[in-house]
């Protein structure tokens, strides 16, 4: 396949010759071909021009004689003008364009005629076959807009292979001669031998990735190491196992670093207003790399808004850097957000970016996008104003720095800023927390484990963070600035995307009516169903033994928040309209936000591209569906962590909560560690327990025994199962209603072994 032009051709209905008998022209066989592209053969084209009999030879002559000029060429006894593509033809998929849609170039073509054309590769979420880049399809060209980015549209009939990317495994030596092999991570992958010289150092047990060199139909392929991982009991080792399983792009290519490293600092103002002066300071983790928001408060002075305050909110720029269509663009669409794990960010944008220029780091400029906004001593939102401005940080603190600064216990750098920074942002944050009482947003109690790793990367020990003001403070003030920035797009009328959360579903409504009723606690009609109703509900049983319990079941009645350019609201935070505008280092949807404000407010001309809107709702979809794959990643490195740790502590017994309850068996959580594991219901007891899903509980049908959700109880590891991330124990204590409470015998019987998906535990979904 060769071309001497690159570009769709814009097919008309020409009229051709068809005298019968007539020959027709050079130009009107050439116009015929390129109206029926890889449908016309002689046959074809002597029935349109009515060209019977021994004028055949001469039509034969004339198709040969353009064929050796180079004018048109045949492939399957079809004709195509030299320069098209056929209808239907293979494509290797290659890259994606500026909206992340795959392209793709003709796998047959003459290097010699140029580079290949780019194809636009159509396909339907959900529907017909998903290929990926690397992979190989047959596809057919169709009539639709390419944009700038590919000379063709064309749609998936089928895919025909694969890219055969590295392999993730365990290296796993032999004795003798017999070479070192691959046990793969997907148990669906064969083991690959590996040659011994390519090892890469690798040692018994590492965690590595290996590029198959050879395969056949019969025996193990065999491969290479590409990259060594380091031993199984190291954080980044566990993290790459959850990057590879859930397909999260982690490796900029090359193309995006090297617009990163192009990308330039801000050194002079221009159209920005200075606010260099004004104290703002970051607030973040003792180990955060990049700073995305800082902070501000004063008192209003103004004489109609007595005992009021001015919160100012300064989010780093990066719609400045990064521009609609750039490399660096279509990368953080594909990510959709940055990736957290205990010791490592797989960042949404390059280090040259998130790290340095769009980190608000202090005593250095930076540019930002800001709100100003006023509240009355009510904490009611009065107005705000977004301004672009150049910003220089004040200080860069930790949560519990300024939390003991406040509470008393000041250091060198935070001793001068008591007064006149910190005390003002406590004394606005007390104004806007009687704002927040007011709206009453759902306020659950549910601590989040973290874990600390010793320098090796292995678990040093895991533990629940204390909720300090200072989180609260930021939280507050960040969820006002996003409000605002969703009220000033709505009002603009400017593309958004909103974050959605939906209240709960009838079913879920009616299940959680029910367990509630076990414990004597009535809801509500559904009509009347605001968070007001399940902050309530867990009021009246905060000191409870069984508050934790109720907490849990609250949690999972609510709805996944989400990302639509359709507004629902947002019932968790009982908010009428939000859009998320404080992150946009690692959240895109924020990069989104930020756009929209540049161009509604003439802020620049780095705003939101034309025909946005009509992206929106696929975007939407697919960041609402990394954030998900983010946290998926995020839990089962969690899991997979603590099941090393606890991997040699089998055997010991531990106290525990039982936190989750499915006709299989018990989910239980213990209490030191927050470490979650399975409970098989057929290691129970001689009795037969049953589900009782309305009271979330198993109920011995004999005995009456119970084990319901939040019960405590003491259990005993009996297996670890690191690479599911999974633990397996057995119960001690007797069930409710058994008759006594002691200790009962564990119940051993063969083949008892809870599969990786039944003891993966069940974890509650982020709202905010």
């Amino acid at each position: 396949m060769s071309a001497k032009r690159i570009g769709p051709r814009k097919h008309s209905k020409r009229k051709h010759a068809k005298i019968p008998g007539e020959m027709p022209s050079r130009d009107d066989i050439l116009a015929f071909v390129a109206d029926n592209p890889g449908r016309a053969g002689k046959r074809e084209v002597a029935r349109h021009f009515g060209i019977v009999g021994g004028a055949r030879i001469h039509l034969k002559k004339m198709l040969k004689d353009l064929a050796d000029e180079g004018l048109i060429e045949k492939r399957h006894k079809r004709l195509i003008r030299s320069g098209d593509l056929p209808p239907v033809f293979v494509a290797h998929m290659t890259a994606r364009d500026r909206d992340g849609e795959l392209l793709g170039v003709p796998v047959d073509w003459d290097d010699e005629a140029g580079d290949p054309p780019q194809i636009l590769v159509l396909t339907v979420k959900g529907k017909g076959p998903q290929p990926g880049l690397g992979d190989r399809a047959l596809i057919r060209l169709t009539e639709a807009e390419t944009g700038p980015d590919a000379a063709y549209a064309a749609r998936i009939i089928k895919l025909l292979e694969r890219k055969q990317g590295a392999v993730l495994g365990i290296v796993r030596k032999r004795e003798r001669d017999l070479p070192p092999y691959l046990e793969p991570i997907d148990r669906k992958q064969r083991e690959i031998d590996i040659d011994p010289g390519e090892l890469k150092e690798a040692e018994d047990g590492d965690l590595v990735s290996v590029q198959v060199t050879r395969s056949g139909r019969y025996g193990h392929p065999r491969g290479a190491v590409v990259e060594r991982f380091g031993s199984m009991m190291s954080e980044k080792a566990v993290s790459e196992i959850a990057l590879h399983q859930h397909g999260i792009p982690h490796v900029f290519p090359a193309g995006v670093e090297a617009e990163a490293e192009r990308a330039e600092a801000i050194t002079s103002l221009g159209q920005r207003e200075d606010w260099r002066q004004v104290p703002l300071i970051t607030i973040d983790p003792p180990d955060a790399k990049d700073h995305d928001d800082a902070v501000f408060a004063e008192p209003d002075s103004g004489p109609d808004n007595y005992g009021g305050h001015i919160v100012y909110v300064a989010i780093a720029d990066v719609a400045h850097y990064v521009r609609p269509g750039t490399a660096l663009d279509r990368e953080a669409l594909l990510r959709g957000n940055s990736v957290y794990f205990p010791d490592r960010v797989i960042p949404m944008l390059p280090e040259r970016i998130s790290n340095n220029l769009c980190s608000l780091r202090d005593k250095e400029d930076r540019p930002a996008m800001a709100v100003r906004m006023v509240f009355s001593k009510s904490g009611r939102k009065l107005s705000h104003t977004f301004h672009r401005v150049m910003m220089r940080s004040a200080a860069k603190l930790s949560y519990a720095q300024a939390q003991k600064a406040m509470d008393g216990v000041t250091d060198a750098q935070t001793e001068t800023l008591v007064d006149g920074v910190l005390k003002p942002l406590w004394m606005a944050y007390e104004c806007l927390k009687t704002g927040r009482e007011a709206r009453e947003p759902l306020e659950l109690d549910l601590p989040e484990r973290k874990i600390k790793l010793k320098e090796d990367g292995t678990v040093d020990h895991v533990y629940v963070p204390e909720r300090l003001d200072a989180h609260k403070l930021i939280e507050e003030f960040m969820i006002q600035a996003n409000v605002s920035a969703a009220e000033t797009l709505e009002a603009k009328k400017s593309p958004l995307l909103y974050r959605i959360h939906d209240a709960s579903t009838p079913e879920k409504l009616e299940s959680l009516k029910e367990f509630l009723a076990t414990i004597d606690i009535k809801l509500p009609a559904s009509g009347g169903m605001r968070p007001a109703v399940f902050n309530a509900i867990l009021e009246m049983v905060k000191d409870a033994p069984h508050a934790h319990l109720v907490n849990e079941v609250v949690l999972r009645s609510q709805a996944q928040a989400e990302y639509a350019p359709q507004n629902i609201g947002h019932f968790g935070l009982n908010l009428r309209r939000y859009a998320h505008f404080t992150s946009p280092i690692r959240r895109y949807a924020d990069l989104i936000a930020h756009r929209g404000l540049i161009k509604a407010l003439g802020l620049g001309g780095d705003g939101l591209p034309d025909g946005i809107e009509a992206k929106l709702d696929v975007i939407g979809t697919d960041i609402s569906a990394a954030e998900r794959r983010a946290m998926l990643a995020e839990r089962d490195t969690i899991d997979r962590l603590i099941a090393l740790w606890m991997a040699d502590r089998v055997g010991t017994e531990f106290k525990a909560r039982i936190a989750g309850v499915v006709k299989s068996g018990l989910f239980v959580r213990l209490d030191d560690s927050g470490a979650d594991g399975f409970i098989p219901a057929s290691t129970l007891g001689l009795d037969y327990f049953r589900y009782d899903e309305g009271s979330h509980a198993l109920i011995g049908d004999k005995t009456g025994e119970t084990y319901q959700l939040g019960d405590r109880v003491d259990v005993r590891l009996i297996e670890a199962a690191p690479f599911a991330g999974a633990l397996r124990f057995e119960m001690i204590s007797l069930g409710r209603h058994a008759g006594n409470s002691g200790r009962r015998k564990p119940v051993r019987r063969s083949g008892v072994r809870a599969s990786a998906s039944k003891m993966k535990s069940k974890r509650g979904k982020k709202l905010r």
